[in-house]
């Protein structure tokens, strides 16, 4: 920007120069960037915190599940996976917050990967369950599974308690959604927790593909609200 020299003369009779101020962003603008950004920041640190116990926890259920042919573990471990895919996206959605038009589109882009993940794993739990139930196969008992349900039960609810409060913040649905995901890996380690659980203390082999089941309606509802993706996102 050119600076303007205006020929002014003090009481001695001696030019003085003049600087125009160049025009500065309202004070009010950059904190409201400014916060956004560390918002942005924030959540991003809350998705790989969740990423990383995400994929420990994957690998804990899925081998539980396999060696004690629990159906429940199993759909834990799988939903597990999908966490990671679901805040995957969101690191993809917050990335992207800084350019207004490209954060609209991500948005919707996200809440469809989101909800497409939750519809693919009620389809496997439905039909694992029902695979389980026919073929009356009772799981073994799994301590580890057992270990593993009780801390999640604990530790999910923390990291989608601070999710959710980044995206109202942020007024982003897909953020939202990813934050009910985590809450929802919280109910089902309760769910399967109390499947695994009845069949460890009574023999009830039943309980755990029937605690499975369970799981179905929930994952199917969060599956069809994003896989909707409305075009009208509150960004």
């Amino acid at each position: 920007m050119r600076i303007a020299n205006c020929a002014m003369r003090n009481d001695l009779g001696r030019p003085v120069r003049s600087e125009v101020a160049p025009i500065t962003e309202p004070a009010n603008l950059r904190t409201s960037e400014d916060h956004r950004a560390s918002l942005v920041r924030r959540g991003l640190r809350l998705n790989w915190l969740t990423i990383a116990y995400n994929v420990v926890e994957a690998a804990v259920a899925i081998g539980a599940g396999v060696v004690s042919g629990s159906v429940a573990l199993l759909g834990f471990g799988l939903d597990s996976v999908i966490e990671v895919t679901a805040s995957g996206a969101a690191q993809w959605r917050l990335r992207a917050d800084l350019d207004p038009h490209r954060r609209e589109r991500v948005e919707r882009a996200t809440l469809r990967i989101i909800g497409w993940t939750f519809l693919a794993l009620a389809a496997y739990v439905v039909y694992e369950s029902l695979d389980a139930l026919v073929g009356r196969e009772p799981p073994e008992r799994s301590v580890v599974g057992l270990v593993l349900l009780a801390l999640s039960a604990l530790v999910m609810p923390l990291l989608a308690g601070a999710k959710r409060r980044v995206a109202r913040a942020m007024t982003s649905r897909a953020l939202e959604a990813d934050a009910t995901q985590t809450s929802l890996c919280a109910y089902l380690s309760v769910i399967a927790l109390t499947g695994l659980a009845l069949n460890a203390a009574l023999g009830w082999w039943w309980a755990d593909p029937v605690a499975a089941l369970a799981m179905v309606p929930i994952i199917a509802n969060e599956g069809v609200e994003g896989a909707r993706a409305e075009d009208r996102c509150h960004c």
